[in-house]
């Protein structure tokens, strides 16, 4: 990396990001950030079938680029040579780098002038990796954030520039709480731009790998429920697992989705197997578990959309009758398409 000037702006920036998150934190970029730090590239994944016609889409922060009439670049991975020197033609002071999802070598990292920024949803070293945010949920976590870090070459292990913090709500889902953090990273990213040293030289803290845990990637087979955990596990990773890929259970030998769910620690009501459906109504369906009951409020059956459970158990009181029993993770989901409420 070259030594800073001692007057680093104005900054010729570029982007590296993918999915809506990153999206957000460009707007907030373009729009708020001034003119004199502008965004020469945007760099994001090879555009990607999708929908039922499995046609070609381009990510959201393409689509965002490109009405702003800002080049785009998607090189498959930045192993091929032709992808560094394009990038170090472009001689950018700075690039930030959100959920992008490809890994940015040494010889990429040296290119700005200033290095890499990434904006991470977590608080750092919490949830490194890939899933943060639902790991976060999963893990039933208290609080959450958002993490600006110097990127170095380890999976998010680069000293951290600044921190936001916020609380993981009793309602959250991995949708809502999403939502919430990339705004918190969006105008925590333009404060910093805002305040950048004349040095270009932050103050950071190194983290701590001890405290340090890996976020993995979420996978369908996660969605399966073990009716045997507590209530609140099951709710944890009901809440972790919306959007995607939905916790779903089988019932009377079929898939049943479960968007969003309530935990009772306790019940009055005597011992069921972990499973049992005890009482349904406009209210939810209470079903047993290995400690407390776990009131289901938003579901979804195959082939319609996800409704609560007062209309559905308009048409399908029989299937929630109490004394019906969900599988507990034995029959694998079959497989479909991601889930959506609509």
């Amino acid at each position: 990396m070259m030594e800073p000037s001692a007057t680093p702006m104005p900054l010729k920036i570029v982007f590296a990001g993918t999915p809506d998150f990153a999206a957000t934190i460009l707007e907030a970029l373009l729009t708020q950030v001034p003119a004199s730090n502008p965004i020469i590239a945007c760099y994001t994944q090879p555009d990607r079938p999708a929908g039922r016609g499995r046609k070609l889409s381009a990510s959201p922060v393409k689509v965002l680029a490109e009405s702003h009439q800002i080049p785009v670049f998607q090189p498959l991975n930045f192993r091929d040579p032709a992808a560094i020197d394009a990038l170090a033609e472009l001689q950018p002071d700075l690039m930030i780098v959100v959920a992008y999802g490809l890994i940015l070598p040494q010889r990429v990292l040296d290119i700005p002038r200033y290095g890499c920024i990434n904006v991470h949803a977590s608080l750092l070293p919490r949830w490194r990796g890939a899933a943060p945010i639902q790991r976060a949920l999963m893990a039933g976590d208290a609080e959450t954030g958002v993490t600006l870090m110097q990127m170095e070459a380890g999976l998010d292990t680069g000293p951290m520039l600044s921190k936001v913090h916020t609380p993981i709500l009793d309602t959250d889902t991995s949708a809502s709480l999403h939502d919430r953090l990339a705004t918190l990273g969006a105008q925590a990213m333009v404060d910093l731009l805002k305040n950048f040293p004349e040095s270009g030289i932050f103050a950071a803290t190194r983290q701590n790998d001890h405290e340090a845990c890996y976020a993995q990637k979420l996978h369908k087979d996660e969605s399966l429920l073990d009716w045997t955990q507590p209530a609140s596990a099951l709710c944890q990773q009901i809440r972790g697992l919306n959007p995607w890929p939905v916790a779903g259970s089988q019932l009377g030998g079929e898939t049943v989705r479960i968007w969003n769910a309530t935990a009772k620690p306790e019940t009055s009501r005597a011992p069921q197997a972990p499973g049992t459906i005890l009482q349904a109504d406009a209210s939810g369906i209470e079903v047993s578990t290995g400690e407390g009951s776990l009131v289901l409020t938003e579901l979804q059956l195959p082939g319609g959309k996800a409704l609560s459970a007062a209309q559905l158990l308009n048409s399908r009181s029989a299937l929630f009758a109490p004394g019906q029993c969900f599988e507990s993770r034995k029959a694998a989901l079959p497989q479909s398409t991601t889930p959506t409420k609509n």
